[in-house]
């Protein structure tokens, strides 16, 4: 339970002697708060001039905490400039200060205020999928919001790891993995059952009560029984040899075998470990990388590298704790937690996460045995992650800083924005632009544009203007507000003069100014290597074709255009799987699925009998009714 309410509340008088009095901002601003801020645990928000949130901090006793930030000669100068454009405060009370930390890391994973730590981490997490409810379960990838009537276990740290445990598990145990809709359809067995990943129970191949044995099978090596499971599968092995059933007893062979490679596979397999997540950090030259490890039913389900934000004077223990806060903010909390830093509030943490989980969460340093081993392990990885990143950021400086002389730049740009379109004769249109900058591709401001027109087919100059417009229509309205953190420095075309030219005039039109506009065409016979280079204030030139500047603004150009024609691929297939049933009045996506499930097809749908149509289910009378009309023209109801 919490209460959010303003820190300067206060009566009507004091109100509007406030509004009368000249803006303050600062400590007098703290000093002001202070004066009706209670002493009850709570969340605490720093408020810039722009409406902006400067910083979330929890406190056992708002009071107490927020006092601290009026000494201010005691401060670090991160915090005297966070309280220097400070103009107003927020709070949110809350019952207990576990309560406080859980709020304060939602806060700062949405709000993401600047003088905060940040984890940065844009990426839902897979996981594997078991529906119930039907008589023949499927088990397949999932991302996103839980499915009512399925079992999930996760998460897994990327794709790769998430299929190659599918793999095993068709392998092991034949489960089907294709939808519903496939599955009714189905006349024969596919190719998965050819080569031994799946039972076929689409085609009857199996019973309903064998194909459960095997979902039970499935279920107990999720959660970490595969030991008891490799042992009944042996016996089985045995007694089927000994019964000379020479077929079956390779079948069970071939099932331990895999469920043993699955333990070989994976690099950390920890015994004394069921359900855990393993937090290493490394620090090395202002910057911080974390390397989790998720532990789950005794198994590596994969790991993956984190960059945090924060300021250079943070300790590892301080980024550690509000990393994890963070980083359990939108999934579930494991058993334990281990570390290989002491945190500051470890009790603190253990107790909020346990008050997430619904019971206990461990938060523990090992100091020696597997766990610690395990633990060693995630830090090298930790290690290894930063220093390849380090390498490449100084790579990337130096040619950002060749960049710069290329093209008669005053600084290294630090965000160079790439355009491109994509389409058939005008159908499917779409623009997208990408981002380069310091750190590489910055996929995470990557933007499609659906080209809405009206646009003659095949007018790219066209097509061009409309996501320019678009994009620095926004822009220019952010940096009227004070926001120039999406301003670009360097907009790159692929095209020659009379593509420069256009976008020349599109910049002019619009009252953009400061962005250094480059085109990039493709020499004689379109050769990769021999490309000119078109901007302001220079005659049309050539880099040498071994000059890394150029190997660069390929890179650039290409990945533009790889983006470009994915975006149209994946806007023309949604075209493309439109069925009959879209255009049928009042059909929606559930009714769709009913129909699908039931019927296979849109085909067998349009076949189907009105009585048929009636006895689906998930579809009442007036909606068969509709259905069948619509595919029977001259039929009249009754």
């Amino acid at each position: 339970m919490t209460t959010d309410r303003s820190a300067t509340a206060g009566p009507e008088g004091a109100a509007k002697e406030q509004a009368m009095a000249p803006p303050i901002k600062g400590v007098e601003v703290i000093r002001l708060a202070l004066k009706t801020m209670p002493l009850s645990p709570g969340v605490y928000r720093m408020i810039g001039g722009k409406g902006e949130v400067l910083y979330v901090g929890k406190a056992l006793a708002l009071k107490k905490r927020v006092t601290s930030y009026t000494h201010v000669n005691r401060l670090p100068e991160r915090l005297r400039r966070m309280v220097s454009e400070t103009v107003s405060m927020e709070i949110v009370t809350t019952h207990t200060e576990a309560e406080a930390l859980l709020l304060e890391a939602n806060y700062i994973k949405r709000m993401k205020p600047r003088f905060n730590i940040l984890l940065r981490d844009d990426k839902s997490y897979p996981w594997l999928m078991m529906t119930d409810a039907h008589p023949f379960p499927q088990i397949a990838k999932h991302r996103g919001k839980p499915v009512k009537g399925a079992s999930l276990w996760g998460p897994f740290a990327s794709a790769w790891a998430v299929n190659q445990t599918l793999n095993i598990l068709q392998r092991v145990f034949l489960l089907r993995s294709c939808t519903d809709a496939v599955f009714n359809s189905r006349v024969r067995p596919c190719l998965l059952y050819q080569i031994k990943r799946c039972s076929a129970p689409c085609v009857e191949r199996i019973s309903v009560p064998d194909y459960a044995q095997l979902v039970e099978q499935a279920r107990e090596f999720l959660t970490g029984k595969d030991m008891a499971l490799r042992e009944q599968m042996s016996t089985a092995m045995h007694r089927a040899a000994e019964a000379m059933d020479f077929e079956r007893a390779a079948v069970l062979r071939d099932r331990i075998r895999a469920l043993a490679q699955m333990q070989e596979s994976s690099v950390i397999n920890p015994s004394s470990l069921h359900e855990a997540d393993v937090f290493g950090i490394w620090q090395e030259a202002g910057q911080t990388c974390i390397q989790v490890f998720f532990i789950r039913g005794g198994r590596n389900n994969g790991n993956r590298s984190f960059f945090p934000a924060h300021a250079q004077d943070e300790e590892a223990g301080d980024i550690l704790s509000a990393f994890i806060a963070q980083f359990y903010d939108d999934k579930p909390c494991p058993a334990q937690v281990l570390v290989n830093q002491d945190l500051s509030e470890e009790g603190l943490l253990s107790e909020a996460l346990s008050l997430k989980r619904g019971r206990k969460v461990e938060v523990l340093a090992p100091q020696r045995g597997e766990k610690k081993h395990v633990l060693d392990h995630a830090v090298a990885n930790a290690r290894d992650a930063l220093h390849r990143k380090l390498a490449e950021s100084a790579g990337q400086a130096r040619l950002l800083e060749s960049v710069a002389k290329v093209f008669d730049l005053e600084e290294p740009p630090q965000r160079i924005e790439v355009y491109d379109n994509s389409h058939i004769m005008g159908s499917h249109a779409y623009g997208v632009m990408i981002v380069g900058g310091a750190e590489g591709f910055d996929r995470r401001s990557y933007r499609k544009f659906s080209i809405k027109g009206p646009v003659t087919p095949g007018d790219d100059f066209g097509m061009m203007r409309e996501v320019l417009e678009r994009r620095f229509g926004r822009a220019l309205k952010e940096v009227a507000e004070g926001d120039t953190s999406n301003w670009p420095d360097v907009l790159l075309i692929d095209g020659g003069a009379g593509q420069y030219s256009a976008v020349r005039g599109v910049l002019d039109d619009l009252g953009v100014t400061g962005v250094k506009l480059v085109g990039i065409a493709k020499g004689p016979d379109r050769d990769a290597g021999r490309e000119w280079f078109y901007t302001d204030n220079k005659e049309p030139f050539q880099l040498d074709p071994r000059d890394p500047v150029l190997y660069y603004l390929q890179r650039l150009r290409d990945e533009a255009h790889r983006f470009a024609i994915t975006t149209h691929r994946a806007g023309r297939s949604k075209t493309l799987v439109r069925s009959e049933l879209d255009e049928v009045p009042g059909i929606g996506p559930a009714r769709k699925k009913a129909l699908l499930n039931a019927f296979g097809s849109a085909r067998g749908v349009k076949q189907a009998g009105l009585a048929e149509l009636e006895s689906a289910s998930g579809i009442n009378r007036e909606t068969a009714r509709a259905i069948y009309g619509h595919f029977h023209p001259g039929w009249t109801p009754d």
